[in-house]
C-alpha cells in the first residue's frame, strides 16, 4: 500500500501539528532535504523485521515528496547486527532500526521497552507506553545514551523455540545451550542453560553444527524462512518468554533536534505505521507457516506446567536481582508490575475468556 499524508493518520497529525504550533496545513511544502542513512539489526531475507526499516523509508519518502531521504542498510553493511546502539549514539549513522533486548548488557532496563517474559502482549505494552508511565521511563534510558526512540516494529507473540531433544522437565535444561535474546538468556541461565545471543542470520549454521543445541527467533514464519525445521524437531509453545517483541528505531539525538518540527512529526508516523504494518504481516503469515511446518514434520510440543512455572520463578527471581542493583530498573519494575496487574485481571476477564470460547466452539 502506498503511504500518503492523505492516508497516514490525518486526525492525529492535525492534532500534533497543532501542538506544536503549526499553522500550516499537513500538506503544506517545504524547502528542507535531508538525507540520513537507517542501519537494521536485521538481515534482509527477513522481509518482515527488514521489511519495518524499508517502510519507514518509504513513507517518510512519499509524506515529504523525497525531500527526507533515509537510506536503509541490513545487518552487517555498515556495523554488525548487535551494535546499532552505539553506531546511532556514537553517530556513525543518523538512525537504526534495532530490538532493545540486544543491549542488555549496557542497561538491564532497556529489555522493558523489548520483551519481558510473562509480561504484556502487543495491546498492554502500546498503553503503558501510551497512557501509562512508559515512555516517560524509557526515555530517560534512552535519552542517557544520546538517543531518541520511536517504537518502529512490534511481531506480537512468539514461540518458546526449537529444540533437538524433548523438553520434559525443568532439569533437561541444565547444559543445554540455546539461542535466546534479551531477558530469555538470564532466566534459562536460572534452570542451568548456556545461553548464547547470536544475531539472526548465524543462528542455522550454529545449531547445524550442534554449536547450539536449542534456539529461538521469532515464530513461524521467520523460523520456516530461517530454515530450523531442517536441524530440530521439537517446536515449543507457549511463548512466554515473548508475549510480544518490539523494534525500535533509535534516533541519534543531534540529528532528531535538527530536524524540521514536521519531519519529526513524519517521521513517528512512519515508525507508528511499520509497527501496524509489521503486526499485521506476523499475524497473517504465522497462521500459515505454521499449518506448513507440522505438514512438513515439524513436532509442535507443549511445555509442561512445571516447566512454565520453573520458568517464572527464575523470572522473579531475576527481576529481584536486578532491582537490587539499580535503583532505575527497580523504579520501572515498580511501575510495570502494577501496570501488568491491572492489564492481566482485564484481559483475564474479557479478551482471554472470550477468545478460549470462541475457539472452542470452532472446534465442535
Amino acid at each position: 500500500m502506498t503511504i500518503t499524508r492523505r492516508r497516514l493518520a490525518p486526525a492525529a497529525a492535525v492534532t500534533s501539528f497543532a501542538a506544536l504550533g503549526a499553522t500550516a496545513a499537513f500538506g503544506q511544502q517545504t524547502n528542507e532535504n535531508v538525507k540520513w542513512r537507517l542501519t537494521a539489526s536485521f538481515p534482509k531475507s527477513l522481509d518482515t523485521l527488514w521489511g519495518a526499516s524499508t517502510t519507514i523509508a518509504r513513507a517518510v519518502g512519499e509524506m515529504t515528496d523525497g525531500k527526507f531521504v533515509l537510506t536503509t542498510f541490513g545487518a552487517g553493511e555498515i556495523v554488525p547486527a548487535l551494535q546499532v546502539l552505539d553506531a546511532v549514539a556514537n553517530a556513525t549513522v543518523e538512525c537504526g532500526h534495532t530490538y532493545t533486548g540486544y543491549y542488555i548488557g549496557k542497561n538491564p532496563a532497556f529489555i522493558f521497552d523489548g520483551s519481558l517474559p510473562f509480561g504484556l502482549t502487543p495491546r498492554m505494552h502500546n498503553a503503558w507506553m501510551m497512557y501509562g508511565d512508559g515512555r516517560k521511563l524509557m526515555d530517560e534510558i534512552y535519552d542517557s545514551f544520546g538517543v531518541v526512540s520511536l517504537t518502529a516494529g512490534q511481531t506480537g507473540g512468539q514461540m518458546f523455540g526449537w529444540f533437538r531433544k524433548e523438553i520434559k522437565t525443568p532439569a533437561d535444561f541444565v547444559g543445554l545451550k540455546m539461542r535466546t535474546a534479551g531477558f530469555g538468556g538470564k532466566v534459562m541461565a536460572k534452570l542451568g542453560a548456556v545461553p548464547q545471543q547470536i544475531a539472526g542470520g548465524d543462528i542455522y549454521p550454529a545449531l547445524e553444527r550442534g554449536t547450539i543445541d536449542a534456539c529461538e527467533w521469532v515464530g513461524p514464519y521467520d523460523d520456516e524462512k530461517l530454515g530450523f525445521n531442517k536441524v530440530a524437531k521439537y517446536y515449543y509453545t507457549p511463548g512466554v518468554m515473548e508475549l510480544e517483541a518490539i523494534n525500535v528505531l533509535m534516533v541519534n539525538k543531534q540529528a532528531w533536534a535538527s530536524l524540521p518540527p514536521r519531519y519529526q512529526a513524519i517521521l513517528k508516523y512512519a515508525c507508528n505505521y511499520a509497527m501496524t504494518e509489521m503486526l499485521a504481516s506476523y499475524d497473517a503469515k504465522n497462521a500459515t507457516a505454521i499449518a506448513r511446518l507440522v505438514a512438513a514434520g515439524t513436532q509442535l510440543s507443549v511445555l509442561p506446567e512445571e516447566v512454565v512455572k520453573a520458568l517464572r520463578i527464575a523470572l522473579e527471581q531475576v527481576l529481584e536481582e536486578e532491582a537490587a542493583q539499580s535503583e532505575q530498573f527497580k523504579k520501572i519494575l515498580a511501575n510495570w508490575r502494577a501496570f501488568r496487574a491491572d492489564q492481566h485481571r482485564w484481559f483475564s476477564i474479557a479478551d482471554t475468556r472470550a477468545e478460549l470460547a470462541v475457539y472452542r466452539t470452532d472446534r465442535t
